[in-house]
């Protein structure tokens, strides 16, 4: 975890300028296949049923990591290999706010080390708030992470209550997160 608020922010600042990722949505390779790779519900990542433990190849995983019409996968130029997730691939680990109230930006850092700041192009929602609340923020290209339980509730405490629901605010939007 970040020892302030604003370390996210300044992670994600210091980050090297032109850093992207490959255009998975542009290759459209004539071999596919399966491989026994699993993302489970927490973002952990398996291989044959035990956990890859190096950090360094899930996050290149990631970066090469789609969601098609029929399942996710991962895809390089010459090949696509659909893997199981069991949700969704990531999962939001830290959460860092920077201003307040409408004006509030809510920086999310995931699992694999993506930064996603809550806004019109990564929606925050909840799913089933009443009676078993999952929380999403879109991530990037149809890929989605699950806020971890702590985050959940950090997100919580910041909120407010508008029209009876829990709402958070991010990049000039409103989010529910709940009935109040």
């Amino acid at each position: 975890m970040s020892s302030t608020p604003e370390s996210l922010f300044d992670e994600l600042a210091a980050l090297p300028e032109g850093r992207s990722l490959p255009p998975v949505a542009d290759w459209h390779p004539g071999r596919s296949g399966r491989i026994d790779i699993t993302i489970d519900s927490h973002g952990n990542w398996h291989h044959e049923g035990a956990p890859i433990r190096r950090p360094a190849m899930v996050k290149l995983f990631s970066t090469i990591l789609r969601h098609d019409e029929d399942g996710y996968c991962l895809v390089t130029p010459a090949e696509r290999l659909l893997i199981e997730v069991e949700d969704v691939p990531f999962a939001a680990v830290e959460l860092a706010v920077r201003g307040a109230g409408l004006a509030s930006e809510l920086l999310f850092r995931t699992n694999v080390d993506d930064y996603v700041l809550a806004g019109p192009q990564h929606a925050l929602w909840v799913e089933d708030p009443l009676n078993n609340p999952r929380p999403y923020i879109r991530v990037r290209g149809g890929l989605n992470a699950r806020l971890n339980r702590a985050v959940f509730y950090q997100l919580v405490d910041l909120s407010q209550v508008v029209d009876g629901a829990h709402c958070v605010y991010s990049d000039g939007e409103r989010f529910v997160l709940g009935p109040a």
